[in-house]
């Protein structure tokens, strides 16, 4: 288990950086959709130089005809989204919101309050660098098991706190990751790790997202696990041929397709994974009475 939890910690070890946001002057300002987090919220990409692009948020943005408020911010984790004031210094979008005097929670809520009624939705991606630290301290799994004790704690705060301002009637949708750590399946290609590959798998899926799931679903927030959602639990098994990798599992096919991991370590999605990330939540949100 202790090696198990370690590989967990390493798969968020180079996870977030970015801050973006964007509104559609096209769309009708009467209906909201409020986008906050961490990387994955802004669109990073690591290439070809480190930069925000519209990521998910400007796929349901449009494919809902929603006005997007996007307050996400580079390396935010579920404390600093309650606590730290504005996203000075960090990678933000196009059109971002600015807040300098205020955390990112409060200005985000602050803005649901005032517009009542007129938020269609809310997503949030917020967690994976509360365990990053982990990665380099003397107590890995200590470290580990307190990280997402905390963020279990934190996420559930400020889903409720997302959940006052916004009432009963809009949806709040939590999200979490793709397990990019498959990717040690075939990179570095000098020294690929299999081992830790496989591992990753059950820590995603029997210590990360439920506790994830839990945070948003007692707060009465929807829960997508896009984990399960782009094949990660698939069996290691079950293999496909992928160029330039050759024959390797469907799992890690998938994340390297959907992801820049294998290519250059990087655990961000690229345009196609970001894309998929946004039609996830656009099927959800189907799913939901909404404004």
């Amino acid at each position: 288990m202790g090696r198990r939890l370690f590989v967990v910690v390493g798969a968020f070890a180079f996870v977030m950086a970015g801050c973006t946001s964007s509104s559609s002057s096209s769309v009708p300002s009467a209906r909201y959709y409020v986008s906050l987090g961490d990387s994955y919220a802004v669109g990073y990409q690591p290439l070809p130089t480190p930069h925000a692009s519209p990521g998910y948020t400007a796929i349901v943005a449009t494919a809902e005809h929603l006005r997007l408020e996007n307050f996400g911010c580079a390396g935010a984790t579920s404390a600093s989204i309650l606590h730290t004031n504005g996203c000075a210094g960090r990678m933000a979008a196009t059109d971002a919101v600015a807040y300098p005097t205020s955390p990112q929670a409060s200005a985000t809520e602050a803005f649901i309050s005032a517009h009542k009624g007129s938020v269609a939705l809310i997503t949030v991606s917020i967690g994976g660098n509360d365990v990053t630290k982990c990665a380099t301290v003397a107590s890995p799994i200590t470290c580990f098991f307190t990280s997402v004790s905390t963020a279990q704690a934190n996420i559930t705060t400020l889903a409720r706190g997302l959940r006052s301002a916004a009432g009963p009637g809009v949806p709040v949708i939590g999200l979490t990751y793709p397990d990019v750590l498959l990717g040690l399946w075939v990179h570095p290609a000098a020294s690929p790790d299999k081992s830790l590959a496989s591992l990753s798998v059950s820590g995603f899926r029997d210590d990360v997202n439920p506790a994830f799931k839990a945070a948003y679903t007692g707060a009465d927030a929807k829960f997508i696990d896009i984990t399960a959602a782009t094949g990660a639990y698939t069996p290691l098994t079950e293999t496909t041929t992928l160029s330039p990798y050759g024959e390797i599992p469907v799992a890690v096919a998938q994340v390297c397709t959907l992801t820049w991991y294998c290519a250059v370590g990087s655990v961000h999605a690229n345009t196609e994974g970001y894309t998929f990330i946004g039609r996830e939540i656009v099927a959800e949100y189907a799913k939901l009475p909404h404004p």
